[in-house]
């Protein structure tokens, strides 16, 4: 998965019968634009010749070239390959020109003469149309299928649940954009091994560089994403490269970025609008060359409505976005976790595996875990780390989650004292089964267990509760 990566995914041709001008707007597409994927021919049959083998998404056409002209490729092309754009460059300044080549399925059209901006502007709103269909079209055909094709790439991640599968299916349809991805969640969800599947699954050639942003002061953040060269501030003695530079080809993950200054907030949407940036006290703008993966526990739309985050940052950083759910809402993922953690607490401290009573899934799933899965990794470590014998002790479980969980109820105490009507036998059972089903995701077997009855008895209070 680690080939080189070009931009954009699929390749832009330029066709001119002019060769210093191919040579020209390749170069200025790649120095300005960050574009590397472009092929080039000088006559419309080539042209033709290099759609029919496919991969091109963008065709940037001249008018006028001897034997197959623009005018009359033009419409060779929307009839051949409906889904490529094309974007004409002309000599002509005129209207009439610019109406008609709309007409006969071009995207767009521009005079060589336009400011370079200009065109430059058009190309790449073109490749951010094509990059979009593309996406959904992989969003939907993955989420449809429910397959992995790289289930590899989540092979450090434990998990049983529905919601991370889904998680993990898109993941896989846009982790080749070059658009941001945001992942969102509350702490020690594993939004971190998320963010390195995502890594994985892009094929960059370059590293992943994590950066936690939170409480770096604007001048901190500065020097650290974008560096500096020699004698740009007093101690500046030798050039230093930024985690951007460091990225290149890469992912750079921006961890915390819910607790980024408003001033650096400003620095980061420039370097995500823009594609550039500068290296303090140099005055030659670099391109960004990394994606841009930021993550956060923080609630951004309520920063946003309270002046702490900008909306236009908030939503160039959601161009994807994933939103973990916390392990209270996956209580099918406590089994598993609980296994995968056993099995590494065992080897980080020489021990054997002990073996966990049937009771903990249960008195662990009747915790709602406000730390999450680096609450119940943290409990799994401590209680090996005191363990003697075969069977794993439920003491450390259960000191911890009387200390940290008041809602959890004990046998000795009465859940029907603060209730001025009481159920009768049979409206408390019903209720029972609606919680238990709840709480275990609507597996009976966990539910069975939080009940302390047998599945096939389970199933029978169910089967009956449905009929009434």
């Amino acid at each position: 998965m680690n080939q080189q990566t070009s931009f954009p995914s699929f390749a832009i041709l330029l066709v001119d019968d002019e060769p210093d001008w191919l040579t020209s707007m390749a170069l200025t597409l790649e120095l300005s634009a960050g574009i590397t994927n472009i092929r080039q021919c000088q006559n419309g049959r080539e042209a033709l010749e290099l759609l029919d083998a496919g991969g091109i998404g963008l065709v940037l056409l001249d008018l006028t070239m001897p034997g197959l002209s623009g005018e009359e490729l033009l419409p060779l092309i929307a009839e051949r390959h409906p889904q490529v754009l094309c974007i004409v460059l002309s000599g002509q300044n005129q209207l009439s020109a610019a109406v008609a080549c709309m007409k006969l399925g071009a995207y767009d059209y521009y005079v060589k003469t336009d400011d370079e901006e200009r065109i430059l502007g058009g190309v790449l709103r073109a490749v951010r149309l094509l990059e979009l269909q593309e996406e959904n079209h992989e969003v939907s055909s993955r989420l449809v299928s429910g397959e992995l094709r790289h289930p590899e790439a989540f092979a450090g991640i434990c998990t049983r649940s529905r919601a991370m599968y889904a998680i993990f299916s898109y993941l896989e349809a846009v982790a080749k954009s070059p658009r941001p991805l945001l992942v969102t969640g509350e702490s020690g969800v594993g939004k971190e091994d998320l963010v390195r599947a995502a890594h994985v699954l892009s094929g960059r050639s370059g590293p992943l560089i994590a950066v936690n942003v939170a409480g770096l002061d604007d001048a901190v953040f500065t020097d650290t994403l974008f560096g500096h060269v020699r004698g740009a501030f007093t101690g500046a003695e030798a050039p230093r490269r930024g985690m951007v530079e460091e990225a290149a080809a890469g992912t750079l993950f921006l961890d915390e970025i819910g607790d980024l200054s408003v001033p650096s907030q400003v620095k980061l949407l420039r370097l995500l609008q823009e594609g550039e940036y500068y290296p303090l006290g140099s005055d030659q703008p670099r391109r960004l060359r990394a994606r841009v993966i930021a993550a956060t526990h923080a609630d951004l739309v309520s920063k946003e409505k309270d002046g702490l985050f900008r909306r236009d940052l908030y939503y160039r950083l959601r161009m994807h976005h994933v939103q973990v759910p916390p392990l209270r809402e996956r209580p099918e993922d406590i089994g598993p976790l609980l296994d995968c953690f056993l099995e590494e607490a065992a080897v980080a401290l020489g021990k054997v595996r002990p073996t966990p009573p049937p009771e903990l899934p249960v008195l662990l799933a009747s915790y709602s875990f406000p730390g999450n899965v680096r609450e119940l990794q943290a409990m799994v470590y401590d209680a090996v780390s005191l363990h003697q014998g075969r069977m794993l002790s439920m003491e450390t479980f259960k000191r911890h989650i009387g200390a940290g969980d008041a809602a959890v109820v004990t046998p000795q105490e009465n859940p029907f004292t603060c209730l001025k009507w009481l159920p009768t036998f049979a409206q408390a059972e019903d209720l029972l089964l609606v919680e238990a089903m709840a709480r275990s995701g609507g597996k009976q077997t966990l539910a069975s267990r939080l009940l302390g009855v047998s599945q096939s008895a389970l199933s029978k209070r169910l089967k009956a509760l449905r009929q009434n």
